[in-house]
């Protein structure tokens, strides 16, 4: 908390019937902001104190915590809430006149955009603490890009307009499948505004990691250099990670490669049908008749009559870094008319250089990728609760250095009030944003 050098208003017992108030406090107790408020102190120097540095960055706080969609109505709270102005440190003699105008808000704000770096390393130093806190924390990891829109209106072509948001653009999702008739589905969802794209603990349901960009930017190249962020940051994190999972849009050789070669993660990434020209499948290097599809599954093919049969998985060989599959006759008990002459015997090992993209570590044919991919569905939830609970489903935020700010912010208070709760003993309240109790 920006400590207020002034007497403390409540005592914790007070707060127990102060109901919203509870929550801020527990924010602001946690949150490690002495750097943050020291710097904007010394960057206003000598100059008026009218309104406090640290009652104005508290109030920016509250206004997170409390859902407020502009400062308009952040300072309308103010003007009508004493005990939160008593809170946040603004002086109690003055009354509704200690409120900050919308002017000192504005340039407030900007000073909060030149030292954005500094909110970053809060985010960083609290994910630190819950390594600390959590010891399965990073463990499992799923990642996706959220889209932002922006409300202002696209910017006009005049030179000189400062109408609209003139960092945002045009950005969209394709969605396809086929349904159960067998005709192709496409559905297309573009958007103007921004993008998040976050890397979240998939049982906490907490960020570790997140970068702003447009809407255009594609996810791929932005979450390479995110987890190479990762590993600046937390390498504790990517340490302790034995899964990440992301939907197919993140259907990358390279990225692939990355979790498994240079930080021995398992990536569970679905996967897009890249082959050309109707190809099925294709036949397994240095085999006769062993083939697979671009799912992963792996068929011996019968020498006599042709018949395709799947076969079992049965395991990973790390220091081989080969999947192993066992003969369908034998481990199944199938009936097959080769069995005793068939190139396979009873096994077959398959590198994952044989196709990076299908072959990973954890074989997408095994229940076991399933079950690791249904994680992925965490990360879904944190972009609900960063839409609903924040804000981002209707904000007045125009510019890309505002929304880096905006969204750092909320991620903060997200994981103060998760560090806040397991101190106070209240571990099953980590993912909840507005009860404290």
């Amino acid at each position: 908390m920006a400590i207020i050098p002034q007497k403390q208003i409540f005592s914790w017992e007070d707060i127990e019937e102060k109901g919203d108030l509870e929550r801020l406090i527990l924010v602001l107790n946690v949150i490690p902001d002495e750097i943050l408020a020291s710097k904007l102190e010394a960057l206003r120097g000598k100059g008026t104190d009218k309104y406090p540095v640290r009652a104005v960055w508290n109030s920016i706080i509250a206004g997170i915590v409390f859902q407020h969609p502009s400062i308009e109505s952040l300072r309308r709270e103010l003007q009508r809430n004493g005990e939160l102005r008593m809170l946040c440190g603004f002086n109690s003699f003055h009354g509704a006149k200690a409120v900050p105008t919308a002017w000192a808000y504005t340039r407030f704000l900007q000073n909060l955009i030149d030292h954005v770096d500094l909110i970053n390393e809060m985010f960083n130093e609290m994910v630190n603490e819950l390594t600390r806190l959590l010891p399965d924390f990073g463990e499992t990891l799923a990642f996706d890009g959220k889209a932002i829109k922006s409300f202002a209106v696209k910017p006009g072509k005049k030179a000189g307009d400062k109408r609209g948001d003139h960092d945002a653009n045009y950005g969209k999702h394709v969605h396809s499948g086929i349904n159960s008739d067998g005709t192709m589905w496409q559905k297309v969802k573009s958007w103007f505004g921004y993008k998040i794209h976050l890397v979240v603990d998939s049982k906490y349901e907490l960020p570790v990691g997140f970068e702003v960009t447009t809407a255009s930017e594609a996810e791929v190249p932005v979450m390479h250099k995110l987890i190479d962020k990762i590993n600046v940051d937390q390498p504790e994190i990517l340490d302790r990670t034995k899964e990440a999972a992301g939907d197919r849009g993140y259907d990358d050789t390279k990225l692939i490669v990355k979790f498994g070669n240079e930080f021995g993660i398992k990536p569970v990434i679905d996967i897009r049908n890249m082959w050309k020209d109707g190809e099925t499948t294709k036949l397994v290097k240095d085999t006769e008749n062993v083939v697979y599809n671009f799912k992963g599954d792996v068929f011996c093919v019968c020498l006599k009559d042709g018949e395709q049969k799947s076969m079992a998985f049965a395991g990973f060989e790390k220091d081989r870094e080969t999947l192993k599959y066992r003969c369908p006759a034998q481990e199944k008990g199938i009936t097959c008319a080769c069995v005793e002459n068939c190139p396979v015997g009873k096994s077959i090992r398959i590198p994952l250089s044989e196709d990076p993209r299908v072959f990973t570590p954890l074989a997408r044919s095994s229940y076991a990728w399933k079950t690791a991919y249904n994680k992925r569905t965490s990360v879904e939830r944190v972009n609900s609760r960063i839409e609903t609970s924040f804000g981002f489903d209707k904000h007045t935020i125009r510019g890309k250095k505002k929304m880096e700010v905006r969204c750092g912010l909320a991620l903060c208070v997200m994981l103060a009030l998760a560090i806040g709760h397991i101190k106070e003993n209240k571990p099953d309240l980590i993912r909840s944003l507005v009860k404290t109790g």
